[in-house]
């Protein structure tokens, strides 16, 4: 299976949003991360002073958490950036 283009994406992503939104606006971001290391408060700490609303859920196993973010975002280029930001965050999965 081809890994997808990650620049193919966030193009088709963009577009999305221009056409299903009206900007600003609130997105949910959702990923999963280790529950181990510090991830989840690196996630948190990319939100921070943006006046996220942010809740987790350990998997039953306690082996990851899902971490979901409500926030406001000015327009499609935000979001796309900030997904981009969190991707830096060692083992997370944008969904």
């Amino acid at each position: 299976m081809a890994v997808p283009n990650p620049d193919e994406f966030y193009k088709k992503l963009k577009k999305q949003l221009a056409d299903t939104s009206l900007w600003p606006s609130k997105y949910l971001f959702k990923f999963i991360v280790p529950s181990t290391g510090g991830k989840i408060q690196q996630i948190e700490d990319k939100f921070d002073n943006l006046g996220a609303v942010i809740n987790t859920k350990e998997s039953s196993k306690g082996t990851y958490t899902s971490v979901s973010v409500m926030v406001k975002m000015k327009n499609p280029n935000a979001v796309i950036e900030k997904y981009k930001e969190v991707g830096e965050v060692e083992g997370v999965i944008s969904l």
